[in-house]
């Protein structure tokens, strides 16, 4: 059997980045924040400290290994797990794939700690950063983020525009909205105005289309998200994946051959995220007849199961990321 894949996940399907390979340099799930949206769920390790969580030497190995056999990706996504910016040589690794590939890399981050100077300098050294805002006051932050007590929305927001000012590249801030939290009038005003302080190149928003890790998580409908973007301005696009597309006339092979290795890949992937049936096959390039082979053995050996979420079905390892 190939050995499983320690650090990197996909290429996923994003809306955001297309083909986006992950990568893992915090273990799940040591976090700043407590999110009750969270995909992959509750933070056990609530912490701004930042060192060495995962060896930068050993992610890189596995990741050239990766680009050597041929993976193809539209970005190279440092997220995941946990939250990126904990781990201390964030920078390094940043440099050293810009070493090895021309591909693009990303940062997914919380953006909590972007109030520390060395948080910005290693980001900065990223092609495109994707930083979150889910609330427009400390109240709201509360509830929907839970946060280490040394982080408020105001520490959160000042730490945005000040990497703004600092860094030239792509800033995706994403918004997740959700129903009877942060969607009201007065909110969606307190979320704008900080916004119009950040200027960010795109504001994108979301809701849950996934399990979370609360279950009073109310996603919005696409009218009421695209009536906020229309408030929120021209740069501001909806993300969230409210409807699932029909990959029947798929006729793309999978890429190996290898049984062990495919179903290896695609456990790892969900391991990371939930994923529909759609999501694997348009990540992993398969027909669904193929992919749905791959789900039953999963299945069978009990390494993953099944959770309904407004009538699409999404798969799940059926244990944690080993930390």
């Amino acid at each position: 059997m190939n050995k499983e894949r320690k650090y990197l996940y996909g290429p996923v399907p994003s809306r955001r980045l297309g083909r986006s390979l992950g990568v893992d340099i915090v273990p799940a799930k040591i976090c700043t924040l407590d999110c009750i949206y969270c995909q992959i769920g509750k933070t056990t390790n609530k912490t701004i400290e930042r060192k060495k969580y995962l060896p930068a030497e050993l992610i890189i190995e596995e990741l050239s290994l990766a680009l050597s056999q041929g993976l193809e990706t539209d970005y190279i996504t440092l997220a995941g797990s946990g939250e990126p910016t904990l781990n201390s040589e964030l920078g390094k690794i940043i440099d050293e794939i810009k070493k090895i590939t021309d591909i693009p890399v990303t940062i997914v981050t919380n953006g909590t700690l972007l109030y520390m100077k060395d948080v910005r300098d290693d980001c900065a050294k990223a092609d495109v950063v994707l930083p979150s805002l889910d609330a427009g006051d400390e109240e709201a932050f509360l509830k929907i983020n839970r946060p280490h007590p040394d982080i408020s929305i105001e520490k959160l927001i000042s730490g945005l525009c000040e990497f703004r000012k600092e860094y030239s590249g792509q800033i995706w801030l994403e918004v997740f909205l959700i129903e009877s939290a942060n969607s009201y009038p007065d909110q969606i005003a307190k979320i704008k105005a900080a916004i119009d302080r950040i200027q960010p190149d795109k504001v994108q928003l979301n809701t849950s289309v996934r399990p979370t890790t609360e279950e009073n998580v109310k996603k919005l409908s696409a009218d009421k998200l695209q009536e906020i973007a229309n408030l929120i301005g021209p740069n501001c696009e909806v993300i969230a994946d409210l409807t699932q597309s029909d990959n029947s006339d798929n006729k793309h092979k999978i890429a190996s051959k290898q049984d062990e290795m495919i179903m290896e890949t695609l456990f790892s992937m969900l391991k990371r995220r939930p994923c529909s049936l759609e999501d694997i096959c348009s990540s992993m390039n398969m027909h669904r007849n193929v992919a749905i082979k791959y789900i039953s053995e999963l299945t069978k050996l009990n390494r993953i199961h099944s959770e309904n979420i407004d009538g699409t079905k999404y798969f799940k390892a059926a244990i944690h990321i080993d930390s």
